[in-house]
């Protein structure tokens, strides 16, 4: 049983949203950082391409059935602790390269442990939507909240590349560790409805999970529409994975043209 929202909620909301718009503009500078140490490092499309797979294979195998169990989690807490560990994940990277101990494996590793934790982070988020937003207000927010994330995809690597010419990689890496401490403080502070689940059976995990797949059936056009967007999304995979090697091997390119490529075609998705 879900608490309808309340404009007291959508304000807490906004209050957190905010703080979670820098911990992703942290997110993405730490995976450009990341993507081109990987590129001038190895130069090879092979460890690119499984520094990729590996990043995103957590959020299409663990996000469908993660959704399910943090239904029943304490959401709040499992967007604490999904954020608290990435920001130690990143630490980790700093320290290993602080201490020239790094190598293309430990940073693949790294590299999909993030992915995991970002598997329960981003259902998470979406999933206290509906309790904290009036309807109302649902459809100006989604707009507004595409936007946004589509300007950070854009400033993300733009200042990182920006960054990576005055700073060295470990000292860009801190930044994600300051946009986690400001993305925490608004979580402690606004309180989150708890969801309370009346006569729930032990074993609904399986009914529940159908229930995603039911509702594909029931909504015309909704299978079509993202068996679409499956299909364009593992088609653009091969081109986003050696874009980077494309790039800065094959035209000699620096970070700073790498960070113009991605911009511009994040330009063009979002508008």
């Amino acid at each position: 049983m879900e608490s309808s929202p309340t404009s007291n909620t959508f304000k807490s909301y906004i209050s957190f949203w905010t703080g979670q718009m820098f911990s992703l503009l942290g997110s993405s500078i730490v995976q450009f950082v990341v993507i081109w140490w990987i590129a001038i490092e190895t130069e090879s499309p092979i460890y690119l391409s499984i520094a990729a797979f590996l990043g995103f294979l957590p959020m299409v195998v663990i996000s469908p059935i993660a959704g399910v169990f943090i239904d029943r989690w304490n959401r709040k807490l499992t967007i604490a602790i999904t954020d608290f560990l990435q920001a130690v994940i990143t630490v980790w990277l700093i320290f290993l390269i602080m201490l020239n101990i790094a190598d293309v494996w430990t940073i693949i590793l790294i590299n999909s442990l993030r992915g995991i934790c970002q598997a329960f982070h981003f259902p998470a988020i979406n999933a206290i939507i509906p309790i904290m937003i009036p309807k109302k207000h649902l459809s100006r927010f989604n707009g507004i909240n595409y936007f946004f994330t589509g300007l950070i995809n854009v400033i993300g690597p733009v200042v990182a590349a920006s960054l990576l010419l005055i700073w060295s990689i470990n000292e860009i890496l801190w930044i994600d560790i300051i946009t986690f401490i400001i993305a925490i403080f608004p979580l402690l502070l606004i309180k989150i409805p708890l969801v309370i689940e009346k006569d729930k059976k032990r074993d609904s995990f399986k009914n529940d999970f159908k229930l995603g797949f039911n509702v594909l059936q029931t909504v015309p056009g909704l299978l079509i529409l993202l068996i679409l967007i499956s299909a364009v999304n593992f088609l653009s995979v091969p081109f986003h994975t050696l874009l980077p090697l494309f790039v800065i091997v094959n035209h000699v390119g620096t970070a700073s043209d790498l960070a113009i490529v991605m911009a511009l075609i994040q330009i063009g998705i979002v508008f």
